[in-house]
């Protein structure tokens, strides 16, 4: 059995450049049910200005946007393809980040796939594992500290993050 090392998937300053350089972000499983994780997420990216882009066969509109069935239907740029789905589907997602040109891969808490990483690294994007984007941006837009987290930033400036 081999070891994955997440860790390389974590790595604080790949995370900031990814935030720090992304407009775009299509979430691929973005659900329109209020309760679910992706819809939390992708509330909270578009009102801090990101354009989001729900890649979800079975919805039609997501927080006011087209969604689209798969990737490679999306007509615009994407930054960031931000994967709400479950591991096993994470290579073909891959696959289909790397062919539309996207960034960066972001793949949301327990949804780590080596093969998936692996195909998306060999495609030239970034990729980050098992973080929640909207955690992170918080934590590296200086917010989280408001409520007392440890964010590990010590700064008396604020960041470029919306």
């Amino acid at each position: 059995m081999t070891t994955f090392d997440l860790d390389r998937y974590q790595d604080p300053r790949v995370i900031q450049r990814i935030l720090n350089n992304t407009k775009t972000v299509a979430i691929v499983g973005l659900s329109s049910n209020r309760l679910r994780a992706s819809y939390f997420v992708g509330f909270y990216l578009q009102r801090h200005g990101y354009r989001i882009v729900p890649v979800n066969p079975r919805e039609t509109e997501v927080l006011g946007e087209k969604s689209y069935g798969s990737l490679r239907d999306v007509p615009e740029p994407i930054d960031i393809v931000n994967v709400f789905r479950a591991p096993d589907a994470l290579p073909d997602i891959a696959r289909d980040a790397v062919a539309i040109g996207a960034s960066s891969l972001w793949c949301q808490f327990n949804v780590i796939n080596g093969e998936g990483a692996r195909i998306a690294e060999d495609g030239g994007l970034a990729v980050v594992m098992d973080r929640c984007l909207k955690v992170e941006h918080a934590r590296y837009a200086g917010r989280m500290n408001w409520l007392g987290f440890n964010t590990g930033i010590i700064t008396s400036v604020r960041g470029r993050l919306q």
